[in-house]
């Protein structure tokens, strides 16, 4: 009778899981979606084409020529991530529900964030950075997303933006902390001896003032762009081979090749959360070493 009993909870717990079949589907929605944005995207409609720099321009709509897809996906993070976090602070409880609780945890990941790097008065930030955190991992996921199928930050113009709203915010936090003196707190180390003051105070104008602007929005960038460009590469022409006449051997290597696509989309996906954890990470380190009394 124990034996039965110590085996029926197993027995439901492999009833709850995964099934193989459900992951099998998946799968197909993900190759599927993924080939037909792909297909969109690179004009495999109309007979395949390598995909290039100009896959990421696109023309204005409404008789604009700067309201363009990229425009329309930010547009749609904003609200979408307003909207979420409106509703996950509406009604809380005390025992959460399925949302709030996963509303508290992504809040919790990214607070841990502004008090390891920030430190002491680290709270008044966390809006900050739970808004650069949530925007930049949205607009990350929008190229592996049905229909979307474009991360915005793969146009080197809206990671300008975003680096450039983050060298705003440590700068005025700085200054508001420190007055004047930060720019003795910015570019010049305690400890420093007299003689190396001329040589180290231009180096390190150009570490706070160019270089991590520069660096963030550049990492950014280029991640996201050569990570489209490999699924637009992997899919496109995997499709391509796929639907070869009269080549075993290309329909053959297009299914690979196709099942490469769907690691690459999963690989972005990962990707894309990395880059959202380094922007907001390396974010609260330039805060915190702006508010901070040492350099």
């Amino acid at each position: 009778m124990s034996t039965a009993q110590g085996t029926a909870p197993e027995e439901s717990v492999r009833r709850r899981g995964t099934s193989p079949a459900l992951i099998a589907v998946l799968v197909i929605i993900v190759w599927i979606a993924t080939t037909w944005g792909s297909q969109l995207l690179t004009g495999a409609t109309t007979g395949w084409r390598a995909p290039s720099t100009e896959d990421f321009q696109f023309e204005g709509w409404f008789g604009t020529t700067w309201f363009t897809k990229p425009l329309l996906l930010a547009l749609v993070a904003f609200v979408g991530i307003l909207a979420f976090w409106l509703i996950a602070a509406h009604r809380l409880r005390v025992v959460p529900t399925r949302g709030q609780f996963f509303a508290e945890y992504v809040y919790d990941f990214v607070r841990d964030i502004g008090r390891d790097m920030i430190g002491p008065g680290y709270h008044r930030f966390v809006p900050c950075l739970l808004t650069v955190f949530c925007f930049v991992l949205v607009s990350n996921w929008f190229g592996e997303t049905f229909l979307f199928m474009f991360p915005t930050f793969s146009r080197v113009g809206y990671a300008y933006a975003a680096a450039i709203l983050t060298f705003a915010a440590y700068v005025v936090s700085g200054f508001k902390q420190h007055g004047l003196g930060y720019l003795r707190v910015a570019m010049l180390p305690s400890g420093v001896p007299a003689w190396l003051v001329p040589v180290i105070i231009p180096i390190e104008f150009i570490s706070t003032f160019l270089t991590r602007p520069l660096t963030l929005s550049v990492r950014l960038f280029a991640n996201m762009f050569a990570g489209h460009m490999s699924i637009m590469v992997f899919v496109g022409g995997g499709a391509a081979l796929l639907t070869w006449a009269h080549s075993v051997f290309y329909n053959v290597t297009g299914v690979v090749t196709l099942l490469f696509g769907v690691l690459m989309l999963c690989l972005e996906l990962f990707i894309g959360f990395l880059q959202a954890y380094i922007f907001a990470m390396l974010t609260a380190q330039y805060i915190g070493s702006s508010v901070g009394e040492a350099h």
